[in-house]
């Protein structure tokens, strides 16, 4: 990112192309020059603007998105299954079909999203969860929850791959990552606020002879509804198309995207280039990365407060106490993405933090002790949250060519989501309350993470190094060149693409 006082004119860009490139393949401030006269712009003032338009509304769709998906384990502990007659073990399938409808419409809807707009299409997806989430309060039986909790998966899969991708049009490909975790970082926030939620919404028992976990659903699914609204007026499209933007920052941005990225291609859809992600192993790497994530992710989020409370604490105990491992969870998250951007590293960052939450784990499978062992469930989200936000960050710095990258990034989440159907399945009423089976699931698979993380890191390492081989033999110019080169790129599988690690 350039310096606070570094600013750049647009008109005529005399495009000096000095060869600076770094390690990573990002572009140094200085290949980024633009000409010496017309408008000038602060690149960092520009860099906040967008912050502030783009991120707030996509972040709050996104805690409502999590919200309106974990809440059923706070409504679990404020008497859904009995009053539902649900037994433990269909309570966790209700969990599981969630996550099926999820995984079989995240492509589909990154299809769509290509084919539309995302103005059109988030806040839509918002609001028909939203009235799902709401209808969830109703229900009388188990085949109404289970209905619930598969159209809720279905309305809910398109909103993160969407706004990865989107994001991708608007920042520079080390940009990226931060704007990712801080989105992502909605997720930890919402176990916090809903906490908080869950146990003064609970206080509601009885009114319209209703019980507490009814009102926990139907009052988070209108609040969705409420904020999908205004949320067509709020989601802007892309840059060439923003109504805060001047002519001249949107050429401005114009500029610095087609030196970084493909951002500024004007691609069509193409089924080829979703093929092309299909075959692509990477692709399936970073699937592979957020699968090893999503069982530990998923099963913290929908039975901390379960854990929690069979450490011996009461159901509004369990429900303010499930706010501390989210909020450290939400600060780690929004750090560790500042230091992965600086370093323009991500894979040291995401080991590291799988090896923190292992470290919860182990204290929750060894120790017995109630304060001990809620400990561990800090370490488990501190470690758990920030690596799964550079996770899935990685494919969208990575995967080239618009159509493959949307598929690529709804693929990451179909891949890892299979992961979040098996831990559904785990933490079963006779495995309380120590839940030896779930923790030692989420432990193993945390540390598979490790293995595919140092896997992929060798891989694209050892990719960018032929690549360098081919652009010295063939005199390539380096990544500054490729916003010039419209019509013989060839996305990521261009030698002039370089990976970051």
């Amino acid at each position: 990112m350039a310096e606070p006082e570094k600013q750049f004119a647009l008109e005529h860009d005399s495009e000096k192309k000095d060869g600076s490139e770094k390690k990573d393949g990002t572009s140094s401030p200085e290949s980024t020059s633009v000409a010496d006269a017309g408008s000038v712009i602060n690149e960092k003032a520009l860099l906040r603007k967008l912050d502030y338009k783009l991120l707030p509304p996509v972040t709050i769709l996104y805690l409502m998105s999590f919200l309106d998906r974990s809440n059923v384990g706070n409504a679990r502990i404020e008497g859904l299954t009995e009053d539902v007659n649900m037994t433990g073990n269909q309570y966790l399938t209700g969990l599981t079909v969630y996550f099926i409808g999820y995984v079989l419409f995240e492509v589909p809807c990154n299809v769509i999203l290509k084919r539309t707009t995302p103005r059109f299409w988030l806040p839509t997806l918002t609001i028909v969860w939203g009235i799902i989430a709401t209808l969830m309060g109703i229900v009388q039986n188990y085949s109404g929850f289970l209905a619930s909790r598969f159209f809720l998966g279905v309305a809910e899969s398109g909103l993160f791959p969407g706004v990865v991708f989107y994001l991708s049009m608007w920042y520079k490909r080390n940009e990226q990552h931060y704007r990712v975790a801080l989105f992502f970082s909605a997720a930890s926030l919402a176990g916090a606020f809903g906490g908080i939620l869950a146990w003064g919404i609970a206080h509601m028992r009885g009114v319209g002879g209703l019980n507490g976990w009814r009102w926990i659903f139907i009052l988070e699914g209108i609040l969705t509804v409420l904020i999908a609204v205004p949320a067509y007026f709020w989601v802007y499209n892309y840059p060439n198309t923003a109504e805060f933007l001047t002519p001249e920052e949107r050429a401005f941005i114009h500029e610095r995207l087609k030196r970084d990225s493909d951002a500024t291609h004007d691609e069509k859809f193409s089924w080829s280039n979703v093929l092309r992600a299909a075959k692509d192993p990477k692709v399936w790497l970073y699937g592979l990365g957020f699968h090893t994530m999503s069982l530990p992710l998923y099963t913290l989020s929908l039975f901390l407060p379960s854990i929690i409370k069979d450490l011996g604490y009461t159901a509004a105990q369990a429900q303010l106490m499930t706010v501390p491992p989210y909020a450290i969870a939400t600060i780690l998250t929004v750090v560790v993405a500042i230091f992965s951007e600086r370093t323009h590293r991500r894979a040291p960052f995401i080991m590291g933090a799988s090896a923190t939450a292992m470290v919860g784990y182990i204290i929750l499978i060894s120790q017995h002790r109630p304060g001990v062992s809620y400990f561990g469930t800090i370490l488990a989200a501190a470690g758990i949250y920030p690596a799964t936000a550079i996770v899935l960050a990685w494919p969208a710095n990575n995967v080239s060519a618009q159509t493959k990258r949307a598929t690529a990034n709804a693929m990451q989440i179909s891949i890892g989501n299979l992961g979040a159907v098996l831990g559904t399945q785990l933490y079963r009423t006779e495995t309380s309350p120590r839940y030896f089976l779930g923790h030692s699931f989420a432990l193993g698979y945390l540390a598979a993470n490790i293995v595919v993380v140092s896997i992929l890191w060798r891989v694209l390492k050892k990719e960018n190094e032929k690549r360098e081989i081919v652009r010295r033999e063939q005199g390539l110019g380096l990544l500054a060149d490729i916003g010039d080169a419209e019509g013989d790129f060839d996305g990521d599988e261009d030698p002039r693409w370089i990976f970051q690690l």
